[in-house]
């Protein structure tokens, strides 16, 4: 045997080490984990800075605020009228009129009176304006009228005035020394306002954390610069800073670095020297390019305190301390980071910065469907709510924890406990709500997923209704539709007996809205030639006489399947368990050469750059829910079909919309 060269020798040693994978250092439960996190770090808020009163918004006071003055400073008119002496009006009415002589001023804003009022007097005065010594009554001018003597002008009252009214007294609204704010109050614009009638133009605040953001991983880009191959954009540096402004830290952005223990050892060293936390995306699970762990022993005592949580998604979380300072190293997949985040550095983060806790908000939904769960881990799963007839239904959402729009679409999460395989279907959970109270979507569509459908989707938007888009499938929207789980459902399936499409989905309850015409077909890489020149039966059967023609299919239940399926005839050619869920997703493996060819619709291929040959013209339809025919919502959406602009727009995709 021949001895293998250095290169080739590393190269081995390589893969060994990927095959072996180093262990987790201890798998705990989320408890255990918080637990042990918690027990050695000083969550007391940060210091305090004083801020200008105009960058005070959202901050947190650090201590009680005693007002200095009173507010209002003086006795003051709250109405455009006339100071006087109440006891000169007693018994005035429209009949019998108390007559008063005018003082020769009138008391504007921020203007001191000069006379005082005595009995028989009256001082005309503006809403705000100091009421004058002598007074102990304000009328409103409504209830007055002028008596014009050029000598001594005077007013008839025609109502009898009470002694203190409309008379607002100092320090009725703050009394001066009076505890005004409160340490830990957060600063909103009510609070703002209060300050700032108490003259105050700057106030101590707890300063913000510091929080230091890294990425790590050979194949992370920074947005903006060219993507090569096997590289993606680093959005978790992006999400993770934004998280922690929301979360009331100040993000110190690093930006993303390579697997290499030097550089990226440095960069913390440097990140940490500069931040009262660091939070680390990516490097924390068992592939080969992992190390994050190791350069985080030796930032400082006690160091790691857990590497691996009994969590879906995030299992290979690492928490440590370093000299005092959190440093946390989250999972590199959005999804799994993000869960992490939210779990386990933003409740550090709002005590450092002197917020409360948040309050876990939920509401009970039923989730319609089995979701899968892993023995031993506690597992969240993503939900879309959406209103049924009995209540809220939780769609799961079907993507994973690499995904970036998972959480953003996401309306909350259930939780399944680590000793359960499965959720089973139409159980009731509580769903613990992200972000902002839920909003039900006026408009529920789901089913097939088509380009042109943002179109419509878009144009329902700019008339002021909302929709959410489920994707699951012609089959999957259709038994939604019958279930009453949606509004409306896009279909393309043929009836194989008729040859027609969608109208035999049609049930007692269901109507059918014909929406536009789509080119069904086979996509492969230009200049391929197996496949040039040919028509698409030609083509498919080139592709099934070469064992090295590797294929791409459609998931199970989607109207591309249904058709490959009839088109394929039994055979089942290599590459026909691949099956990914959407159109792109098969451009995609056939651009990249991870497949030579698949079927999707024609606006795809062009948007790949993809060679075509059309196999079937097919109809996009929409399976309307009979008894929300009448809401606005829907209304609209049938309007948007009609509309000529829209029509020419979803035509410029390369469809050929339908006459209603």
């Amino acid at each position: 045997m021949s001895r293998l060269t250095r290169p080739e020798s590393a190269l081995i040693d390589a893969v060994r080490r990927a095959a072996r994978q180093e262990q987790f250092l201890d798998v705990v439960s989320p408890e255990e984990a918080k637990r042990r996190f918690r027990q050695h770090l000083d969550l007391s808020p940060c210091g305090v800075e004083t801020v200008p009163l105009a960058q005070a918004l959202g901050r947190v006071l650090a201590h009680d605020v005693a007002a200095p003055i009173d507010v209002p400073p003086f006795d003051r008119s709250g109405v455009d009228g006339f100071a006087l002496l109440a006891a000169d009006t007693a018994g005035a009415s429209d009949a019998a009129p108390r007559r008063l002589i005018l003082n020769r001023e009138v008391i504007a804003c921020g203007h001191a009176p000069q006379i005082a009022v005595a009995p028989g007097t009256a001082t005309a005065l503006a809403t705000g304006g100091v009421v004058p010594r002598g007074a102990d009554a304000v009328v409103m001018i409504e209830h007055t009228e002028l008596i014009d003597d050029a000598a001594a002008p005077a007013i008839d009252v025609r109502r009898a005035a009470a002694p203190g009214q409309f008379i607002g007294y100092a320090g009725s609204d703050i009394a001066r020394g009076e505890t005004l704010l409160r340490k830990g109050a957060v600063i909103g614009s009510r609070e703002i306002g209060m300050l700032a009638a108490c003259g105050l133009a700057e106030i101590d605040v707890v300063r913000k954390p510091k929080v230091a953001v890294l990425s790590t991983g050979d194949e992370l880009v920074p947005p903006g610069e060219p993507l090569p191959a096997a590289g993606i954009y680093d959005s978790n540096g992006a999400i993770v800073a934004a998280a922690v402004v929301e979360a009331g830290g100040e993000a110190l952005s690093f930006g993303a670095f390579p697997d290499d223990e030097t550089v990226l050892g440095e960069a913390m060293r440097k990140a940490l020297a500069q931040a009262d936390m660091l939070v680390l995306s990516g490097g924390t699970s068992k592939g080969a390019g992992d190390l994050s762990h190791r350069i985080v022993s030796t930032l400082g005592e006690p160091g790691i305190l857990v590497h691996g949580v009994a969590l879906k998604p995030g299992k290979p979380l690492c928490l440590a301390v370093a000299d005092g300072k959190p440093v946390i190293v989250l999972p590199g997949f959005p999804t799994s980071a993000i869960f992490t985040f939210h779990s386990f550095a933003a409740p550090v983060i709002r005590a450092l910065a002197g917020l409360p806790a948040e309050d876990a908000r939920t509401i009970p939904a039923c989730v319609p469907t089995r979701v899968p769960s892993e023995l031993g881990r506690k597992e969240y799963a993503l939900v879309a709510l959406v209103r049924g007839d009995d209540g809220n239904i939780a769609f799961p959402i079907p993507k994973g924890s690499g995904s970036v729009t998972a959480f953003s679409q996401a309306d909350g999460f259930i939780e399944i406990d680590a000793l359960a395989s499965a959720l089973d279907a139409d159980t009731d959970v509580d769903v613990t709500l992200i972000g902002q109270a839920a909003r039900t979507p006026d408009l529920v569509i789901m089913g097939s997923h088509d380009v042109a459908l943002d179109v419509v989707v878009g144009a329902l938007a700019d008339r002021g209704f909302s929709a959410r888009v489920i994707a699951v499938g012609s089959l999957g929207g259709v038994a939604a539709a019958r279930r009453g789980q949606c509004d409306i459902a896009p279909v393309h399936l043929i009836d194989p007996e008729s040859g027609r499409y969608n109208a035999h989905l049609i049930a007692p309850g269901l109507s059918l809205v014909k929406g536009w015409q789509r080119e069904q077909g086979f996509l492969y890489r230009p200049g391929d030639p197996r496949f040039e020149g040919k028509t698409a039966d030609e083509a498919i059967a080139a592709a099934l006489a070469d064992p090295a023609c590797l294929m791409v299919n459609r998931n199970a239940g989607s109207g591309t399947r249904v058709l490959m399926d009839q088109t394929l005839k039994g055979a089942r050619p290599p590459g026909y368990a691949n099956q990914p869920k959407s159109h792109n997703a098969v451009a995609a493996a056939i651009a990249q050469g991870r497949a030579d060819w698949g079927f999707a619709i024609a606006p795809v291929a062009r948007m790949y750059g993809l060679a075509f040959i059309g196999v079937a013209p097919e109809e996009y339809d929409f399976i309307v829910v009979d008894r929300a025919q009448t809401r606005p919502a829907v209304m609209a959406f049938r309007d948007v079909l009609r509309d000529e602009a829209i029509r020419e727009r979803i035509a410029a995709l390369g469809m050929r919309p339908a006459d209603e």
